[in-house]
């Protein structure tokens, strides 16, 4: 069983975590709305990742023998004032994921939860990759700002975050048997 410290904190994350995907979700419509199909098609995916981490955060509290109350969230933010604001939002949101994972990892250390602080590991790895992927697409974002289509371009060219399942991930609550 995992430390009553960590349970209660990674519930919190759960709660984090499905909050990143509706924020995801609203960025990918409001590209949708701009007619930025790459710049929405991106999110969309975003969105999905963002779901299924709060997934595997549920499945492993479930697996472990711990409670995994699903929480509400608060409303995203829908209106932007240009194409940049949006990717500016979701890498202060990866960044602050970021910061929460690592006290998560933390707290398992400190409690002597060294299965829990395992499983984190592949979270904290994740994070290096979003942080790095959302500060790429917000320089190329803030450099077409006046042309938001070369930023399409670029997705177009590069398709940041498309390759493919990671074997390592942790499963999904309600994810293939």
């Amino acid at each position: 069983m995992p430390a009553d410290a960590f349970v209660e904190r990674l519930n919190e994350q759960i709660g984090h975590e499905f909050a990143a995907a509706q924020q995801y979700l609203a960025i990918a419509v409001y590209y949708d709305d701009e007619t930025l199909p790459r710049l929405a098609a991106f999110f969309y995916a975003q969105a999905l990742e963002e779901r299924n981490h709060a997934l595997m955060m549920i499945q492993y509290l479930l697996d472990a023998g711990a409670q995994a109350p699903v929480p509400g969230v608060a409303g995203p933010q829908n209106a932007f004032g240009d194409v940049v604001e949006p990717v500016a939002l979701a890498l202060a949101q990866e960044r602050r994921v970021s910061d929460q994972i690592n006290a998560l990892a933390a707290i398992a250390r400190k409690e002597g939860d060294y299965s829990s602080e395992q499983f984190m590991q592949w979270f904290i790895k994740e994070q290096i990759e979003e942080v790095a992927s959302m500060n790429d697409l917000l320089k190329v974002v803030t450099r077409a700002r006046e042309n938001p289509l070369l930023a399409e371009e670029y997705l177009a060219r590069e398709a940041p975050g498309e390759e493919g399942a990671d074997p390592t991930a942790p499963p999904v609550a309600g994810g293939p048997l």
